[in-house]
């Protein structure tokens, strides 16, 4: 774990002085549970890292963007911050490497997953903050969106799979989408959907997310590169 821990510190550009703080940021619920260690998961920093990450997006966006009103950054920060962007985030420096997952996560693709990917990515931004202060925050957040903090603009588009799906099924002459809830779980304040995407009686990818718009959009995700590989 030390040599994997040096490498992330690489990614991020940051160097933990406690390293516990970013293990925790790794460890997934199920690793937790089967390591007998109840709590010591990414649970608890991954609350704070969503608070701190969507005050320093929104500082950066409020600087960067000075004629821009609040609808428009409101926007802005909002993409930013929506699982999908933050699981490209964590797919770029290959964050999923790095996780602690339980067997059953790890069967089933689980450092593939959206919803774990960012989740760990705002623990892990939470750990940079207790462990070196905002300004280190700041810093590994401007590293890790890089371009997207210049052009947030982009994001609309990429985070449309839906509106996307529609047009390529319409272009095909195919049946439109039909948004499946195979399951939702979770506590209230943190609710968890499973969706699938059916084409006609066949289902063409599935997604999940902590919100239906955002596992919808993953499955949207799936069912066009399905399509797109099929070419059918």
């Amino acid at each position: 774990m030390e040599t994997d821990l040096q490498y992330l510190e690489q990614c991020l550009d940051y160097k933990f002085v406690s390293s516990h703080l970013a293990v925790n940021a790794l460890i997934h619920p199920s690793y937790g549970n089967e390591k007998g260690g109840a709590g010591a998961d990414y649970q608890r920093l991954e609350f704070l890292g969503d608070a701190v990450l969507g005050m320093l997006l929104a500082e950066s966006l409020f600087n960067r963007f000075a004629q821009s009103d609040e609808g428009t950054l409101s926007r802005y920060r909002s993409q930013m911050a929506d699982q999908s962007t933050l699981a490209a985030v964590a797919r770029n420096f290959g964050l999923g490497q790095f996780i602690l997952l339980g067997r059953g996560e790890e069967q089933t693709a689980g450092r593939e997953k959206d919803s774990i990917l960012a989740d760990v990515l705002e623990a892990l931004i939470a750990a940079v903050y207790l462990d070196g202060g905002l300004e280190n925050a700041r810093r590994v957040i401007v590293r890790l969106y890089g371009e997207i903090l210049e052009k947030p603009e982009s994001l609309f588009a990429i985070n449309d799979a839906k509106s996307e799906l529609q047009e390529l099924l319409s272009m095909r002459r195919l049946s439109p989408p039909y948004y499946h809830l195979v399951e939702e779980s979770g506590p209230p304040h943190q609710r968890h959907f499973h969706f699938q995407v059916l084409v006609g009686d066949r289902v063409a990818g599935e997604g999940e997310g902590r919100s239906k718009k955002s596992a919808q959009q993953a499955a949207a995700v799936m069912a066009l590169k399905h399509l797109r590989e099929a070419g059918s």
